[in-house]
């Protein structure tokens, strides 16, 4: 299986399998890395970072004597990042442990580098972690932030859902706006924080606000035979297969109910939204599927004055 967490109840847990490691174009990338600089940060910070995709990443951009450090509220997600990264042989780089966003366990001025991914999406007050990676942040250090806009892939429509009934299409996007909304409204989060972003940078005073989009899309063509096809291709048969959907029955029943959403309108939403997934199931079956894979992410930069 793809991703051994897809079972554990712990953040981000149906998120941190194969597909993660396909999520940035190395070269986009490296691009980034010229147009910030990277080559004069010597000390990182990883804030939530998970099983350390992101830094892991993002060492290739800095010096070699650089050092990455990582803090996530949640220990098993410290205790994986460690062992991988010393499975990649970056064990002298890298260290973790953990700590709060909100609560960073760092001297002021400590770092050069301070970045998160996908972090304050999951966030009640996404300002006090960035308050916080600021307050870190040495002055002239970057601050820099991976988060999308989630609920832009409702309308992005391709060969198996093109055609399906209007009224189908609205479901869907009115089944994730209203559960985006109600995340939001029990304090877990904005989903589609990223277009916020440079709005929180500018209330901080952060200068040389710049905002990157990510060109990665994730194609799928027949057969499927590349590594990231086959990985994205087994994420979405095991969601199918649990009936999950972006979050699972119970999360996904919650958030919609807290956006103002009614129990009795919930399960003819739910019902189309998991019916799209019986489609393209057969759609791949059949070799008929192609897709760009869409999607909006946005890698934000600042600097602390």
């Amino acid at each position: 299986m793809a991703n051994e967490f897809r079972t554990l109840t712990s953040h981000s847990a149906e998120y941190f399998g194969d597909t993660r490691d396909y999520w940035w174009n190395l070269d986009f990338l490296a691009l980034m890395g010229k147009r910030l600089s990277l080559d004069r940060v010597h000390d990182v910070l990883d804030v939530g970072c998970g099983v350390g995709h992101w830094g892991r990443l993002l060492v290739n951009l800095v010096p070699m004597g650089a050092r990455v450090q990582g803090v996530d509220r949640d220990p098993i997600w410290v205790g994986k990042a460690t062992e991988r990264a010393a499975a990649h042989g970056l064990a002298d780089r890298f260290s973790y442990q953990v700590a709060a966003a909100e609560r960073l366990p760092f001297a002021d001025a400590s770092f050069d580098l301070v970045t998160c991914q996908t972090v304050l999406i999951h966030m009640a007050d996404p300002g006090a972690a960035l308050d916080e990676m600021v307050r870190v942040a040495r002055p002239g250090g970057l601050i820099l932030v991976a988060e999308p806009n989630n609920v832009a892939r409702a309308l992005t429509l391709d060969s198996a859902n093109f055609n399906d009934p209007v009224d189908d299409i609205l479901a869907r996007v009115r089944l994730q706006l209203t559960c985006e909304r109600g995340k939001a409204a029990l304090g877990e989060g904005n989903n589609s924080i990223g277009d916020l972003i440079p709005g929180l940078f500018a209330e901080r005073n952060l200068v040389d606000v710049s905002v990157y989009l990510s060109d990665k899309a994730s194609i799928l063509l027949p057969p499927y035979a590349s590594a990231e096809q086959r990985a994205t291709l087994e994420e979405i048969s095991d969601f199918k297969d649990r009936d999950h959907w972006i979050w699972s029955l119970e999360v996904t029943r919650r958030y919609f109910l807290a956006g103002g959403g009614r129990e009795g309108e919930f399960d003819a939403l739910w019902s189309v939204a998991i019916g799209g997934g019986d489609k393209f199931a057969k759609a791949i079956a059949a070799r008929t599927y192609a897709g760009a894979g869409a999607a909006i992410t946005y890698l934000v930069a600042g600097r602390k004055p």
